[in-house]
């Protein structure tokens, strides 16, 4: 004789699943309405039936189809975090500032009960962030990083309000961004540098990304303040793991004696200077004074121990989660400039 699911049920001493809320509804006495408000939590349901019917749920090992509750919420529960990559292609997301970033969203994102999907972008064209918000795959956007992609991110934000981008701001522009005062934290970055009696400054960074190009002008700017000090020069260095070391290498050799002291656009960039420097036999900060930008963890293993300029990147991912979820119910937002800090350890 064949044994039904219904004789093994009884066999194994365990209760019938509840397949829909249907049944539930017909096992508690009440309607199916009644059972899906009380499953959400809905104060519209006298306490007492809320906990009978959530008891009885779990008593039978029933959950709720997610699928049909975003369908009748028009919310799918996901949150798309987008790196776009068009001034740096072989950049990775292990990069420390992209690692460090992404925990934080993460945390914050799982916390507010929203799950994530992540998508590295090589833009093909100008309709790489249509394609992602127009998916109909997700709730909302966070972008780290405006790349050379400003008049895409910028043309989606005309018509989506649920996008939040890690960034520089820019007066005037559309879309709500978080980051920090980049041309600030260049100016510290670049002073550090000239009170410790360096005059001979370069510049380490890609400025086709805003923020490079932010801390670059604020680098010029305390350059620029300083008697007796020189134009800081300005020596393109890509963000890519594969290309940084070759490029520092090739700037430190065209240059020779001509610099006692980089502003580092990274603490990636600045965390391979001092291992070429080191191999040149050029002491730092005695001869040679380098700063970083980020304050990733990672900085503080190196030796000497790099003085950077720290982004509250905890902090930043917070208020582009906070951000996010007032956009995602229709809440327009202003973007959040973070001051940043000077942190002086002995590179510098």
């Amino acid at each position: 004789m064949t044994e039904t699911s219904n004789d093994k049920t009884a066999r194994e001493g365990s209760k019938p699943r509840i397949r829909n809320i249907a049944e539930l509804a017909r096992m508690a006495g009440v309607s199916a309405g009644t059972v899906s408000r009380a499953l959400a939590g809905k104060s519209l349901v006298n306490a007492e039936t809320r906990e009978r019917i959530q008891a009885i749920a779990r008593e039978h090992g029933f959950r709720p189809n997610q699928m049909a509750r975003r369908l009748r919420t028009q919310r799918t529960g996901v949150i798309g975090v987008v790196i776009p990559l068009g001034h740096e292609r072989r950049q990775h997301i292990s990069d420390p500032f992209f690692m460090t970033l992404f925990g934080h969203l993460a945390d914050a994102l799982t916390e507010s009960g929203h799950d994530l999907m992540l998508s590295r972008v090589i833009p093909g064209d100008d309709e790489w962030l249509d394609r992602i918000v127009d998916s109909g795959m997700l709730d909302g956007a966070l972008v780290i990083g405006q790349s050379n992609q400003m008049d895409a991110i910028e043309r989606v934000a005309e018509r989506y309000l649920p996008m939040v981008v890690w960034g520089s701001h820019r007066a005037g522009q559309i879309h709500c961004t978080v980051g920090t005062d980049n041309r600030l934290g260049g100016r510290l970055a670049a002073q550090r540098l000239l009170d410790q009696g360096k005059r001979r400054l370069v510049f380490f960074g890609d400025t086709g990304a805003p923020e490079i190009a932010d801390r670059l002008a604020g680098a010029q700017e305390a350059v620029a303040a300083c008697p007796g000090a020189a134009e800081i020069v300005a020596c393109s260095t890509h963000l890519s793991n594969e290309e940084i070391p070759e490029q520092v290498a090739g700037h430190l050799n065209a240059l020779g004696q001509q610099l006692d002291g980089i502003v580092c656009a990274s603490d990636v960039i600045a965390m391979t200077t001092l291992r070429l420097l080191h191999e040149r036999g050029v002491r730092v900060p005695q001869d040679v004074a380098v700063t970083g930008f980020d304050d990733v963890p990672i900085a503080t293993q190196t030796v000497p121990r790099l003085t950077t300029v720290r982004q509250d990147i905890a902090g930043g991912a917070r208020a582009m989660v906070d951000l996010l979820t007032q956009r995602i119910a229709g809440v327009e937002t202003a973007s959040t400039i973070m001051a940043p800090e000077l942190v002086v350890r002995e590179s510098a």
